[in-house]
């Protein structure tokens, strides 16, 4: 009997364990589809649309653009830079997400 109620103290815990990792990739997930729809929508913005057009017709710049892509890296095991980089998008994601909510 006391090895089923460890066990089932054990599954508890994990399953807990389990559920804050869910709630929290819930979470960094949320931020970075809010960041994404932010920008789009401000990408639009009538202030902005000139100057992001002449961006994108700006090869020098688009070059540039690329060659920063090519350092990062969508696979699972990311280095450094990546996990900065996630970082940095998934805090400017919740701090906008709380100024708007």
């Amino acid at each position: 009997m006391k090895k089923f109620l460890f066990f089932v103290a054990f599954a508890a815990v994990f399953a807990v364990g389990g559920a804050a990792a869910q709630y929290s990739s819930q979470n960094e997930a949320k931020y970075i589809a809010t960041l994404k729809a932010v920008v789009n929508y401000k990408i639009d913005d009538q202030e902005n649309i000139r100057d992001i057009e002449a961006l994108r017709q700006n090869r020098q710049f688009n070059q540039k653009l690329q060659r920063m892509l090519n350092k990062l890296s969508n696979e699972r095991t990311k280095d450094s830079k990546n996990r900065q980089v996630l970082r940095i998008l998934e805090k400017a994601g919740e701090d906008i997400y709380k100024l708007l909510d």
